[in-house]
């Protein structure tokens, strides 16, 4: 406590606040538009529309919300949060969407929070933070309804290694980051990695032994294997998206993983050709394996080299590749990649990126002829902190690529019609792209648009059944056959949505 009877713990909160605030503008600034966005057709009809476990707070219901394994995650906070934003907003977008944008921005600040406490480097963390807060790679994550999980988890993740990444934990931090990891694990199941993260840390900043730090880490990675287990066999029940990975071999994936790795990291470079579906090629790309493996061992050589002097350079590139762990199809997913898989990664990349800036700046300044003829004492803040014209031209630069790209999670027919100029050879793409033009009424075109797709693309067997299925169905109008529109338009062109008798429940 100071002279004043201020404690440091006031005090920090104080200096705080001033840069929360200016985040939570900056992300407000970003995303206001989503409140005007609509639902799309992708996920958001079963984790909202049509979800059965939204339509009732009884306790049946709520038992099963607990319980249940549903589409293809055990995830029982996140449909619990559904439920509530159905509650308070029943099947107005909006209210979704805002909540959305809501969380981001609470992760943003906690972003800050947590650089700033592991570095002791403010103007670095809140770069960190800014250049997270408006990443165009974020769009997935924020502007669709479907993807709340991700930001929920998120926030619960950044609250938890708040507490644990720290030098010295009290009893107050085990308590509160035990219970952050619970609410994250009951999420997502991307928690699982987590203890690894502190478990790294713990041997490479805090120096202990790996027994020592193990021990620290085995309650919670018991509940990270018992979520494991809950969860990976449901991967497999329902399959959709993109498959043709699913055939490759462990080793196989793992080459073709070397590739996407690179492509993560060209993402958050530079941005400029997202998509909600892509299609890496995973075959006749051994010279790619070749090149990016060869990179990927001089990458971690360097790291390697550099883990004593520069444990935090250690951390920050080890979290960023467990974070991406549970995405790279060690497990089957039906995906090989996505903008949404880099949420939470994009962090200790974006650190790496600033304080690396910060410490080339240092580096520079301590060499050059100003510190030689004046001292570092001598030198003012404006110049120790030029470096951050760098971050905050790249920050501005990426809110202008943001705000391009963001109108297209505006609704389908924006969405699918630009994924169709992407990746039109995928015929999940193109099945997605009729079931819009068939929500609007538009069934001829729908029924083309899937004949085409069965002779221009090469679908799978079960991508054939799909489309078979359907165009059998809109050209008899046979409901029992799929042909019941998910929504439709009402004569002042505003969404109508069936009826289902299981929200009832």
């Amino acid at each position: 406590m100071d002279s004043s009877g201020t404690t440091n713990a006031e005090h920090r909160s104080q200096s705080i606040v001033p840069a929360a605030l200016l985040l939570c503008s900056l992300v407000a600034f970003a995303y206001w538009p989503v409140h005007a966005y609509d639902f799309v057709n992708w996920d958001d009809t079963w984790y909202v529309v049509r979800n059965p476990y939204l339509g009732s707070w009884s306790p049946a219901n709520l038992k099963a919300i607990a319980t249940d394994v549903i589409n293809r995650n055990y995830a029982p906070l996140t449909i619990f949060t559904y439920l509530l934003e159905h509650t308070l907003f029943g099947l107005e977008p909006a209210g979704y969407h805002i909540f959305n944008v809501l969380l981001h921005a609470v992760n943003a600040v906690l972003v800050f929070v947590l650089i700033s406490q592991l570095t002791k480097n403010r103007p670095a963390a809140w770069a960190t933070a800014a250049l997270f807060a408006v990443h165009p790679v974020q769009i997935e994550s924020v502007a669709w309804i479907s993807s709340m999980k991700g930001l929920l988890c998120g926030t619960f993740i950044l609250a938890y290694l708040i507490c644990r990444l720290r030098p010295e934990r009290t009893t107050r931090n085990d308590i509160w980051g035990f219970i952050f990891f619970l609410l994250a694990l009951f999420s997502k199941a991307l928690t699982v990695v987590v203890p690894a993260i502190v478990l790294l840390y713990d041997m490479s900043v805090c120096r202990k032994q790996f027994k020592e730090a193990l021990a620290g880490q085995f309650v919670t990675g018991m509940l990270s294997v018992w979520l494991l287990l809950q969860t990976l066999s449901a991967q497999g029940t329902v399959l959709g998206g993109v498959r043709t990975h699913l055939e490759l071999g462990r080793l196989q994936l793992i080459a073709v993983d070397s590739t996407i790795l690179w492509r993560y990291v060209g993402m958050l470079v530079w941005p400029n050709r997202l998509s909600v579906l892509y299609n890496p090629p995973v075959t006749g790309i051994n010279g790619q394996i070749v090149v990016a493996m060869c990179a990927w061992a001089t990458v971690a050589a360097v790291v390697w080299k550099l883990r004593n002097r520069m444990p935090l350079l250690f951390l920050a590139s080890l979290t960023w590749l467990i974070l991406l762990l549970p995405v790279l199809n060690l497990t089957p997913l039906t995906t090989l990649m996505n903008d949404r898989y880099l949420y939470m990664p994009s962090i200790p990349f974006l650190a790496l990126l600033t304080c690396g800036l910060n410490a080339l700046w240092n580096r520079l300044l301590q060499s050059s002829w100003l510190l030689r003829s004046r001292g570092r004492d001598h030198v003012s803040g404006r110049i120790r902190h030029a470096w951050l014209v760098l971050p905050m031209t790249a920050t501005l630069t990426l809110l202008g690529v943001m705000r391009v790209h963001l109108p297209v999670w505006s609704q389908d027919r924006t969405l699918w019609e630009y994924t169709m100029t992407r990746v039109p050879e995928l015929p999940v793409v193109r099945i997605q792209y009729a079931m819009m033009l068939h929500n609007s009424g538009e069934d001829a075109r729908a029924v083309q648009v899937l004949q085409q797709t069965l002779t221009q693309c090469t679908p799978d067997a079960i991508d054939r059944g799909r489309i078979t299925t359907k165009i059998e169905a809109w050209q008899t109008g046979n409901p029992e056959s799929g042909g019941v529109r998910e929504w439709v338009l009402d004569a002042a062109g505003v969404r109508q949505f069936p009826v289902d008798p299981e929200l009832s429940r």
